[in-house]
């Protein structure tokens, strides 16, 4: 494992922060006055035992839920009412526990399809599929910034899990995000992929904020500057990893014990 993450000298910019966020389903509160600062050139993780709410707050903050209570901003920009779909034009970017790829597409065209969208082509429907040959450059810089260039022709679907997820994140970077969200990157890999995304990841943050939902520590206390911890929808503690480590709310909200 890497050397944990060294503190920033100088506090980057805030790209987006949350006051007072809260949403309820019924009379079940799910997220409870939570403050965020996610800052520019940091990896900002969001850790918590299972039902903390970490996965509602990434909905929250992408506008696939609309809170109950609180407010959001984007690059100095009010978006509590704005659409997910704006907010995404906007630079804020998620992806999801699930690979999301097209499975019978080359990786190649997997990034293309990504590209068309900041690129003006999305819905340029009319144009032959040449046109995309002008996003070739660009795609392949993208897919050997992420390790695939040895599968830039292979069919999506013949990748292994890891490597799916690794695409992912490249189609994601097609986007060109301000902020990137990264719900479970790690799940369900091996060591050696866990490696690999871990450098993207550091990559990454140097040009953009990164959040992520992720349930292993050790990753986090090797890439991530700062972590909020959730409990039951509120903010149990938050700080940089050795710190919130220490904690003993921490402790007994994942072990269960005072003495674990």
């Amino acid at each position: 494992m890497a050397a944990p993450v060294q503190e920033l000298h100088e506090e980057p910019r805030v790209v987006l922060s949350a006051r007072g966020l809260s949403k309820s389903f019924g009379a079940f509160a799910a997220v409870r006055d939570v403050d965020l600062d996610i800052h520019h050139a940091r990896v900002h993780a969001l850790i918590g035992p299972n039902g903390a709410g970490k996965t509602t707050v990434f909905n929250l903050l992408t506008k696939f839920l609309q809170p109950t209570a609180g407010s959001i901003t984007l690059l100095g920009t009010d978006i509590t009412k704005t659409a997910p779909d704006k907010v995404a034009r906007m630079g804020l970017v998620r992806s999801f526990q699930i690979s999301a790829v097209f499975p019978h597409l080359t990786v190649l065209d997997n990034v293309r399809v990504a590209l068309q969208r900041p690129n003006g082509l999305a819905t340029q429907f009319w144009l032959p599929t040449s046109s995309l040959d002008r996003l070739n450059a660009r795609a392949d810089e993208l897919i050997e910034n992420v390790g695939l260039k040895r599968e830039r022709d292979a069919i999506a679907a013949d990748l292994s899990y890891g490597r799916k997820r690794v695409l992912e994140i490249a189609t994601t970077l097609a986007l060109d995000p301000k902020v990137l969200l990264l719900d479970e990157p790690m799940a369900g890999m091996g060591q050696e992929d866990i490696g690999t995304v871990s450098s993207i990841i550091r990559e990454v943050a140097k040009t953009r904020a990164v959040l992520m939902v992720e349930h292993n520590l050790s990753v986090v206390a090797d890439i991530c500057h700062h972590v909020t911890v959730l409990q039951r929808g509120e903010i149990l503690a938050e700080g940089d990893y050795a710190a919130v480590s220490e904690d003993e709310r921490v402790r007994l909200a994942y072990m269960g014990t005072e003495d674990a």
